[in-house]
């Protein structure tokens, strides 16, 4: 048990793919113009990763050492096939809208990384919840970045919901306030790097407050303790 809430608190937090490790940057920047957006490409780059993660576990005794990568690379690439097509099937509006990004996580360094560090050496239970925990951290990443980006840009949140849930979500469309003129500095990549730095110090700035306060309860544990052995 505590090694699943050990893996919960490394994906989603300590060790989150975009903002600990920094890998798959290149989509996370280029697709989170919107929230809807960046949904889209954390569900897809989820699934990928747990589906990779337990076929690599259930085949990590059968490959050899020295071809381990390229055969990582083809059962990835194979996940990802299944997605595109899923989504050109379902989600046709926003397989158009995330365009190249989605064979492109082929080459996602978060998705390589955890095949090879996590699932090549673990039974497929633990490998699926890594790559579920991963999957998590790295969509919450897009999805916050996305809907900052969309909120101040043009004024709205959840704008092309229909796109991934279909006609019952035409309405759901929240309109903060309304412009004719968008905030280009959001929309355009140089905001994606603005509202990514951010969540960066954000995250930082938070565990700088955590390991000070766990810094003063040791510091108080330890007075009490020398205190009671003087007594």
């Amino acid at each position: 048990m505590n090694d699943y809430r050990d893996l919960t608190l490394q994906g989603i937090w300590k060790n989150n793919p975009a903002l600990v490790q920094l890998l798959g940057l290149c989509p996370l920047l280029a697709v989170t113009a919107t929230f809807i957006n960046g949904l889209g490409l954390g569900l897809a780059t989820l699934l990928v990763l747990i589906g990779s993660n337990v076929t690599v576990s259930l085949v990590r005794n059968i490959v050899r050492n020295e071809i381990r990568i390229p055969v990582f690379v083809m059962i990835i690439a194979a996940f990802v096939t299944i997605i595109q097509l899923l989504m050109n099937a379902f989600t046709y509006e926003l397989y158009l809208a995330l365009g190249i990004f989605i064979p492109l996580i082929v080459t996602n360094c978060a998705i390589i990384g955890r095949a090879e560090a996590f699932a090549s050496k673990n039974t497929p239970l633990p490998a699926a919840y890594d790559g579920l925990v991963m999957g998590l951290g790295f969509t919450f990443v897009l999805v916050v970045l996305g809907g900052m980006r969309e909120i101040l840009g043009a004024g709205t949140l959840f704008a092309g919901a229909d796109r991934l849930f279909g006609p019952v979500a035409q309405n759901w469309t929240l309109v903060f306030f309304e412009t004719d003129y968008p905030f280009l500095l959001a929309i355009l990549p140089p905001g994606a790097f603005l509202g990514m730095g951010l969540l960066i110090a954000i995250k930082n700035m938070v565990d700088a407050r955590i390991a000070e306060k766990t810094h003063t309860v040791k510091e108080k544990a330890e007075r009490v303790r020398v205190t009671a052995e003087s007594v």
